[in-house]
């Protein structure tokens, strides 16, 4: 039985099931979500014959014309006896043989009005052969486009062929008429919206850009395939991680994003100024001697035999001053200051009465929290202001924060593994054909990686084992001659994740010169209780620690820093006023999506990623 007959066969089973279907209205418009047709248990087929309104965009379009019917003979001679009606037989002669036009006249014929030339009949322009447009409508809610089926009596098929056309319309699902990769498709029968597109100048009429090439079109870029599954992976494991949090009872605490404390002691970060260094003050003085210069200016062209725009120009430049002076006077007599500037003589207050920048992290201001909610976290976008090019970092990241009072070390880092996993299997339960459109496209690789996350335990290691284990590496990819108490680098760490243990790798009891302030002193007096989580193929995904809680370590730690002291009194109040052991760690969400995704760039995982040079919305 062939495979269209199965169909036919199987098509009142599944009419019968048309009500479990959940292909309802999208309950803030009166289109169907193309989700709910398209992934539903059946591909679509349990709804067949159901009339639907769906929106989208184009992915892509092709025109098949109808068969035209040939015109009979009868329809031919009938057209040819029309056009000749009104030109006589001798007229036919005289326009063919010239000969017999000039007996014609010889013999007296000059009264006979005769023409020229027969005159060419000009038929009414042909409308165009009927066609059918074929649309692939995608409205971002999956991978899968719906085949949508346009005949030309509805739609103008120049109007909705073009890549990137958004299109409104009613019709009736059906089984496609030609067997092919699409099970269902949509036959228009009304058309309620088109947006039209400018080919030449849209971005994504070629087929196929690069990625690096859609980074400069951010804001058409998630219409493509790749970036729509991205987006949607991306918005999963957002959920996931809320999920996560409140499930195990965390809340949610939403940490400043202007702040006064640079919880890293030495990160490079963005100042936030309500005031230009450079501004200039503008005295009343210079402007009249302006204004002087420009009158001069101004007699010397009237004088002169100069063109009358070079005037004009001059006169109006000349309006302007004047007009700025005037302004300035007026100022001045009810200004209570004796000078003459625009601006007082003080300089100019910042908006805060201290220096602010964005934060790198939000870790201590959610300690303060966790000392008196118990567990809460964060999730939010951090700032840095490096320079440094990295596929890996750019100057805005979101990050997802976990504190947990009365935790330690071990405590923080079986959270941060049990959170890890549980996103990975989230997007595999989750996203799975979002998923399978990476496994295509992207990454060979990737379900395999996700689910050794899932079922292989994480090796753990100190710093003094990972430092031992490069030391034995022979391979001259990466630097092995390190001393102890130097920090690894990201190629160190991800050499240990990739290439020795080829699994995620936990690294923790780091020398106390590697690493921020606020970490808590081991007894040993040379490390501290923090921890990274490796993963091969990105990297450091989570940093985390167990916070100093003793006042006078920390104290210490300020000071031998050379960190001022002033910024961190709030902080250090922690410590004085019921102090509690506490842990916690920084979840690289970007870094997760990435992992996710296969991807090699961080700005490809962010909607609108900003890095150094570079902002265009």
């Amino acid at each position: 039985m062939s495979e269209q007959a199965k169909a036919k066969h199987a098509a009142p089973a599944a009419t019968a099931t048309k009500a479990a279907t959940p292909a309802i209205p999208f309950e803030y418009s009166n289109r169907v979500i193309l989700k709910a047709v398209l992934e539903s248990g059946d591909g679509g087929l349990g709804l067949v014959g159901r009339r639907f309104v769906i929106g989208g965009w184009v992915k892509s379009s092709k025109e098949v014309r109808k068969e035209s019917v040939a015109p009979s003979k009868v329809d031919v001679v009938a057209r040819e006896t029309d056009q000749s009606l009104d030109v006589s037989c001798s007229e036919i002669l005289q326009s063919r043989i010239p000969f017999i036009r000039s007996i014609i006249k010889i013999l007296g014929g000059s009264n006979y009005s005769v023409r020229e030339k027969l005159e060419p009949v000009i038929a009414p322009p042909r409308p165009p052969p009927p066609s059918v447009a074929f649309l692939q409508v995608s409205d971002g809610s999956c991978a899968s486009s719906l085949q949508v089926v346009v005949d030309s009596s509805i739609a103008i098929p120049g109007h909705i062929l073009p890549t990137g056309t958004c299109i409104v319309a009613e019709g009736e699902l059906k089984q496609p008429s030609v067997e092919g990769k699409h099970v269902i498709e949509l036959k228009v029968e009304k058309v309620l919206h088109i947006g039209r597109v400018e080919p030449d100048k849209y971005p994504l009429s070629k087929k196929r850009l690069p990625l690096n090439l859609l980074r400069d079109c951010p804001h058409f870029r998630p219409r493509t395939t790749t970036v729509a599954s991205v987006m949607r992976i991306r918005s999963a494991l957002t959920f996931a991680a809320h999920t996560f949090s409140q499930n195990r009872g965390f809340l949610c605490v939403q940490v400043p994003v202007i702040t006064t404390t640079d919880s890293e002691g030495f990160s490079k970060t963005f100042k936030v100024t309500t005031v230009l260094e450079d501004e200039e003050v503008v005295s009343l003085e210079v402007v009249k001697a302006a204004m002087r210069e420009k009158k001069k200016i101004v007699e010397d062209l009237k004088r002169t035999d100069s063109n009358q725009e070079a005037l004009d120009v001059a006169i109006q430049d000349l309006e302007k001053t004047t007009d700025l002076a005037s302004q300035l006077e007026a100022r001045e007599k009810h200004s209570k200051s004796k000078s003459s500037s625009i601006k007082a003589d003080k300089k100019p207050q910042e908006f805060f009465s201290r220096q602010a920048h964005l934060t790198v992290s939000g870790r201590l201001h959610l300690e303060s929290y966790a000392c008196s909610l118990g567990n809460v976290y964060a999730f939010g976008p951090r700032f840095s202001a490096s320079k440094v090019e990295s596929p890996k970092h750019i100057a805005e990241m979101w990050t997802v924060e976990i504190e947990m009072a009365f935790s330690q070390l071990e405590d923080a880092m079986k959270c941060a593994e049990d959170f890890f996993k549980f996103l990975c299997k989230w997007v595999l339960e989750k996203c799975s054909s979002d998923m399978q459109f990476v496994l295509k496209r992207i990454d060979r690789t990737i379900i395999d990686r996700l689910q050794s996350v899932i079922s292989i335990s994480f090796e753990r290691i100190s710093y003094t084992e990972a430092l031992d284990a490069l030391k034995k590496v022979t391979d001259k990819k990466v630097e092995t001659t390190l001393e102890w108490g130097t920090a690894l680098t990201a190629e160190h760490l991800s050499f240990l994740a990739e290439e020795i243990y080829k699994k995620a790798v936990v690294v923790y009891n780091y020398p106390k010169q590697v690493k921020p302030f606020y970490v808590r002193l081991n007894d040993d007096g040379q490390t501290v209780a923090a921890f990274d989580l490796v993963v091969p193929k990105v990297g450091t995904l989570i940093s985390g620690s167990q916070n100093e809680e003793r006042f006078d370590m920390l104290s210490a730690r300020i000071k031998e820093l050379g960190l001022v002291g002033e910024e961190y009194e709030w902080y250090l109040d922690l410590r004085r006023h019921g102090t509690v052991k506490h842990a916690g760690f920084s979840f690289g969400f970007d870094l997760m999506v990435l992992f996710a995704t296969g991807l090699a760039d961080v700005r490809d995982v962010i909607p609108f990623p900003r890095t150094h040079g570079k902002i265009s919305n």
